[in-house]
């Protein structure tokens, strides 16, 4: 085991603190934008506080949640992640599921107009292999939810879809917002969103030149 690893098992808040200022040096995580979180082994979870930049996050900048969704060590001066209920939904919904990450990127929410309907089909790219698609030329797409300004109804609308109609990948968009994923560490959830993004942006730049497109 090298040092790195232990200390990952340690304290699995420093790879959150890495992955965040490698996505807000890649533009998607700009501001205080975007939210990163992961699952202990009784259930609970980390996740980054509300208002904190990015870029520049210590161990301290994490609010502890409980497996029931209550926030431990409640602080005046330490607030949970507005999008804390989406985390804790996909976490019911996904026994397997140990981190979840959000970021937002231009390419993001100009796909997620791509549409008007509320799945998002992807082009047959060999990047959607790292996302668990093993198929020849498959015929994959995601799904797009509404970006309400009350989070909780964002979260019961992707409980209420997913527990009828799960997802083919482990992402979602939501319009105009940016992207979800959920996966079994940290390390693939980074995985997960380079995908995305590199899907994205081929998306935007295939749409610009008419190369591929997605119907309405």
């Amino acid at each position: 085991m090298n040092s790195s690893t232990l200390i990952t098992l340690i304290d699995p808040r420093l790879e959150l603190i890495s992955d965040a200022r490698h996505f807000y040096q890649q533009g998607w995580m700009v501001g205080t934008a975007g939210n990163l979180s992961v699952r202990l082994p009784d259930g609970s979870f980390w996740i980054t506080a509300s208002g904190r930049s990015k870029g520049e996050l210590e161990p301290g900048d994490f609010v502890p949640i409980q497996p029931n969704g209550k926030v431990e060590q409640p602080s005046p001066d330490l607030k949970p992640s507005a999008e804390t209920a989406i985390h804790q939904v996909l976490y019911d919904l996904f026994a397997d599921a140990m981190s979840c990450y959000h970021v937002h990127s231009v390419e993001a929410s100009l796909v997620s107009r791509f549409v008007k309907g509320d799945t998002l089909p992807l082009p047959p790219l060999e990047m959607l292999k790292g996302l668990g698609v093993w198929e020849e030329n498959p015929c994959c797409s995601m799904p797009i939810f509404a970006n309400h300004l009350q989070v909780s109804r964002i979260a019961d609308e992707i409980k209420e879809r997913f527990t009828t109609t799960p997802p083919q990948i482990p992402a979602l968009l939501i319009r105009d917002h940016g992207v979800t994923v959920w996966a079994p560490s940290p390390k693939t959830a980074r995985n997960y969103i380079e995908l995305m993004e590199y899907i994205f942006r081929y998306m935007v730049a295939a749409r610009g030149v008419g190369v591929w497109g997605v119907g309405e």
